[in-house]
């Protein structure tokens, strides 16, 4: 990940110029225990099951990646010279836990592993908000009632 010290002052400037939106509630929810949550993961790593049309630049929807994905199969189309795919190159549940969400799974931890989920990072967030209201739906008709998020 770069720090905004590495960026070329023109990217710095545009990123310190974004609007960050501020809530004013802090939502609670409850749930089951852990043990029977089902669990999904939703990343803004620009994640797609191979064969999938690759993220266009900017790009505000979600591609969805099913839980028996192989690893060997989740592609990254995010490309930049400001982002390090060094660690998904080398272990892909860095920004997809696909393994890690299996064996808490079997041992019993969670209840279950949903569809994943992933967005392209670097887009403005007020065109993503119609995508994610639409995947919380999808998200929901899964019975997943917990979810990782993933800012990558």
């Amino acid at each position: 990940m770069a720090r905004m010290t590495d960026l070329p002052e023109r990217t710095q400037a545009a990123l310190a110029a974004l609007d960050c939106p501020r809530f004013e509630k802090q939502p609670f929810i409850g749930g089951p225990p852990l043990s029977r949550r089902r669990v999904a993961v939703v990343s803004s790593a620009g994640l797609m099951a191979r064969g999938d049309r690759p993220f266009a630049g900017g790009e505000a929807g979600y591609r969805a990646i099913p839980q028996a994905t192989p690893g060997r199969d989740v592609l990254m189309s995010h490309v930049s010279v400001n982002y390090d795919r060094t660690g998904f190159q080398q272990d892909i549940n860095v920004v997809l836990p696909l393994d890690r969400l299996s064996e808490l799974a079997a041992e019993g931890v969670i209840g279950s592993v949903g569809e994943h989920y992933s967005f392209m990072g670097a887009t403005d967030p007020t065109l993503m908000q119609p995508e994610a209201r639409a995947l919380a739906g999808r998200l929901k008709a899964d019975g997943v009632d917990a979810v990782v998020l993933l800012p990558v």
